[in-house]
């Protein structure tokens, strides 16, 4: 058996599923396709996680694109945070050429144009569906975890949440939780220092600041109602399609902590709300994040370890998350090793640190005796990438330099006309753009401090006025006294007492000098 048989067969075996499967391309060997080595993943595996990585220029957001679209296709559901704003093409379907012809033929797959039923969101300014989260429902340590509050901070914000769950309270927005904490540090510290303890005004003070930071990035345009129900992003189309959830985020990639606190939200989300699953045929939702790299970048360690939990358990719910970056080292290596499929588009080495990240990359991958994995790396074209995945067995597959799919939607974005008319569709916008503003703890408290300020503005002016009444009495009844007699007043008077005390010490002093 030669070579190029060898490689095949070592391929298709690796590569052979009972379940259903997607095809991301064909296995190369020296450079060439190799007809009949298709590259497989199994559906049953998508839970397992993943990473998308490689240099600028090399394909990863098609890659993303072809593996949004394949996942689609079986019914399964996508959210994808699309930061850079290049995947919204997917709506519409793609344009045939020759060089995606020659491409398809090398991997034995056709190839159609087709469009893709695309949902459009946003959490910032961006129009689409509006997805929010109130205070509450982050819960005392989530919120504490996104602030990065220490012991002490951490349970001053807990107090907040059980003050206003036990007064009935919502704490929807930010406002609504600075209001409380400032009442309960000022106005309201006598109320609650029996039940609750006191609120340090350092604790309090640092706790605010950490508001105002979040908010600067745009925080205060997330929290807040309607909460999004992350249900609504399971959803299929008449075509059997699952839908692809795009959630623009091009406006926020200098503000990386509001992206953090979204996706770990997000993810706490999913987890409390998505029943237990175990190992199905096939996930029910794929998360892809793309530029990665921007959750991590701000997020503390406490943050980091509550991402690390999540995506340990989320599998179980029927869930797979995939990260996109440049290296592989853009991810804690906790998280790192969590991730099933790896998809290694090219490195370039300009540098000794980027020959020394080239090296580490090579180890994260299976060894192999059809490539050198570190040269391989740096010679990929364009569209082309090393993979391997977890077979049903939690194997992974024989480590394969892949030419890689086309996309079959549309390789651009979307005009603003095109933007309009997919959000001009769309029935989530209906329901979760509405601007919903109930009464909360700010309206609340407001009300209490208002209320407390006309009490005290009442019992001001009756003391006022009965303090009026009272001097009037006391002149009234000095007026009614009998008017003394001119022996009283002059008896009474300070200048008759001391003249009789002068006296008496003369008559003393003249009585002493006799005695003696």
């Amino acid at each position: 058996m030669d070579r190029t048989e060898q490689f095949r067969q070592t391929i298709n075996e690796g590569h052979t599923f009972k379940g259903d499967h997607i095809v991301l391309g064909a296995a190369m060997l020296d450079g060439q396709a190799v007809a009949d080595a298709q590259v497989k993943i199994p559906l049953a595996t998508l839970n397992r996680h993943g990473l998308v990585a490689g240099a600028t220029g090399t394909g990863k957001t098609k890659t993303l694109q072809v593996l949004c679209e394949q996942i689609s296709d079986k019914g399964i559901s996508v959210l994808i945070m699309d930061i850079k704003g290049d995947v919204s093409g997917m709506a519409m379907p793609g344009t045939a050429n020759p060089k995606i012809d020659e491409r398809m033929q090398k991997i034995g797959s056709e190839w159609n144009a087709k469009s893709y039923p695309v949902e459009l969101m946003s959490i910032s300014d961006e129009p689409g569906v509006r997805m929010r989260a109130t205070v509450s429902e982050f819960g005392p340590v989530l919120f504490s975890k996104i602030l990065d509050l220490n012991d002490t901070q951490q349970g001053v914000v807990a107090l907040v949440f059980k003050y206003c769950d036990d007064m009935q309270m919502p704490l929807l927005d930010l406002k609504d939780f600075r209001k409380a904490l400032h009442y309960l540090t000022n106005e309201g510290k006598d109320e609650i220092s029996a039940e609750y303890g006191a609120i340090n005004s350092a604790s309090a003070s640092t706790i605010l600041r950490k508001i105002v930071e979040i908010e600067e990035q745009g925080a205060d345009v997330f929290f807040g109602e309607r909460s999004y129900e992350v249900n609504d992003l399971i959803r299929m189309n008449d075509r059997g399609q699952g839908y692809i959830n795009i959630l623009r985020l091009t406006d926020l990639q200098d503000r990386p902590k509001l992206f953090s606190t979204f996706m770990l939200s997000l993810l706490a989300e999913v987890y409390g709300t998505f029943p237990e699953l175990g190992d199905k045929a096939a996930p029910k939702l794929v998360i892809v994040v793309d530029e990665a790299h921007l959750i991590f970048k701000e997020a503390s360690k406490a943050l980091l370890e509550q991402i690390e939990t999540i995506i340990k358990l989320i599998r179980s719910k029927g869930v797979g998350i995939y990260f996109c970056t440049q290296l592989p080292t853009d991810v804690p290596p906790e998280v790192l090793s969590q991730l099933g499929l790896k998809v290694q588009h090219a490195l370039r080495a300009f540098t000794a640190n980027d020959r020394k990240a080239i090296k580490m990359t090579a180890e994260n991958y299976p060894l192999t005796e059809f490539y050198d994995t570190d040269e391989v790396l740096t010679k990929m074209g364009i569209g082309e990438a090393l993979i391997t995945a977890l077979n049903e067995k939690g194997i992974p597959t024989p480590l394969a330099h892949t030419l890689l799919v086309a996309p079959q939607s549309r390789m651009d974005v979307l005009n603003e006309d095109e933007i309009r008319g997919v959000i001009t569709m769309s029935s989530m916008v209906k329901k979760y753009n509405e601007e919903v503003d109930r009464e909360s703890a700010y309206e609340m408290l407001t009300k209490k401090l208002e209320k407390a300020a006309e009490q005290a503005a009442k019992e001001a002016d009756r003391e006022e006025r009965n303090s009026g009444r009272t001097r009037t009495t006391t002149t009234s009844s000095r007026s009614r006294r009998k008017p003394k007699s001119t022996m009283e007043q002059v008896t009474s008077s300070k200048a008759f007492n001391t003249a009789v005390r002068e006296l008496s010490r003369g008559l003393l002093g003249i009585l002493t000098k006799s005695l003696k």
